[in-house]
């Protein structure tokens, strides 16, 4: 990566065509939840975020150096975690302020903030909404507290909805509720009751996964010692028809394999920015950015992260620039799983013989097939992993 994070000409000439988004880490956690893997820390690991936002705007200055004034606007921007609302409202917006003022958001520009339920309150969502967000997605999980104290999370049972309820009062355009079913221990009867306080909640966007068990976590060595028994795959496959019957019976309608929504309006941009190969710059430690088929990634921690910046150096750790067939294989791996699917124009001969095959085991829908497109069924979307690995060249 190069000192001064520099990009090639020809990655940046076309920079948006496909939309542009801006994505900010915050990697502070008031706890680490068992599950989760990311790049995260808590007060207790000797990470102070005192000076953060001043960081990330370090950062964004040398992106505007490296972009200049190729970025024809900014379409959404995306704060993830950790736990952005750990930091004040105030520090949230003064980032916000500086994309604006590097690159200009658009006029309807998206603007997101994940939160745990437990750290915004009435009057800290009042003053995000003032600062310019439009959207928060909420870590809502479950409403079973036995599978909440499985998964480490700290919020009381009813507290995601009532966070929802909260936010909408405050004037956001949009609330996304996250779910995850297959914790060990969960019923039928918990994941139903999840969903159905999350459409009592009013909430326009459910998230839905699968849990993942990641090596190194807290809930792997758990499984590992014997304590919780592995996910099961046929119950989470029962799971997910159990979500898109309740959700697509209130309303919203799938767009991604693990998203629904109540209106195109609803759906995530800022994620459509991703799964539609768009660019972003990812501002903050362990952050990935993607400019024109280059991606690269940043150094992890903060404090090497806030080292590098204030030597003038890029906190870029590593990077690689993807060949048009690599391209081709993401473009496949991601637009397979959106509502829309894809072109069968953009499959090679195999890959098309591949969809044939697919259609007649019902895993693509037969009329979108006849117009062209791959698009996955209902029992498609459960086996989308094999479809997509049949269809790759």
């Amino acid at each position: 990566m190069p000192a001064d994070g520099e990009l090639p000409a020809e990655a940046v000439a076309d920079v948006g065509a496909r939309g542009f988004g801006v994505y900010v880490h915050v990697p502070f956690c008031a706890s680490r939840c068992g599950y989760c893997d990311f790049n995260t820390y808590t007060a207790g690991e000797g990470v102070d975020p005192a000076g953060y936002a001043d960081t990330v705007l370090t950062e964004l200055a040398l992106a505007g150096r490296v972009l200049g004034g190729s970025v024809p606007r900014v379409d959404t921007v995306f704060f993830g975690g950790g736990t952005p609302t750990l930091l004040p409202p105030g520090e949230l917006g003064r980032i916000l302020e500086g994309i604006d003022r590097t690159w200009g958001l658009a006029a309807d520009a998206e603007v997101t903030t994940e939160a745990n339920p437990e750290s915004v309150t009435p009057a800290s969502l009042a003053q995000l909404r003032r600062a310019g967000f439009t959207r928060i997605s909420l870590g809502m999980q479950s409403t079973a507290a036995h599978v909440l104290r499985v998964l480490d999370r700290r919020h009381s049972p009813g507290r995601a909805a009532a966070a929802a309820a909260e936010a909408r009062d405050a004037g956001f355009e949009h609330v996304n509720l996250d779910l995850i079913y297959g914790t060990p221990g969960e019923t039928s009867a918990d994941f139903s009751g999840s969903l159905t306080a999350a459409l009592d909640a009013g909430v326009d966007h459910v998230s839905a996964y699968a849990l993942i068990v990641e090596d190194g976590t807290r809930l792997a060595a758990r499984m590992r010692r014997g304590e919780l028994p592995y996910p099961d795959d046929d119950v989470a496959a029962d799971r997910y028809l159990a979500a898109d019957y309740a959700l697509s019976g209130a309303g919203l309608d799938w767009y991604e394999v693990s998203n629904w929504a109540a209106s195109e309006a609803g759906r995530c941009r800022h994620n459509l920015v991703y799964w539609t190969g768009g660019d972003w710059w990812g501002l903050g430690p362990g952050a990935h950015s993607h400019v024109g088929g280059v991606r690269w990634w940043n150094v992890k921690h903060p404090g090497t992260y806030a080292g590098r910046l204030a030597e003038g150096r890029s906190p870029g750790h590593g990077r690689e620039l993807l060949t048009a067939q690599e391209r081709q294989v993401e473009d496949v791996m991601l637009r397979l799983r959106l509502v829309d699917g894809l072109p069968l124009s953009t499959l090679d001969d195999a890959g098309r013989e591949a969809a044939g095959r697919a259609l007649a085991d019902g895993l693509l829908d037969p009329e979108r097939f006849d117009r062209g497109r791959a698009v996955l069924t209902l029992r498609g979307r459960l086996l989308a992993d094999a479809v997509i690995r049949d269809l790759l060249p």
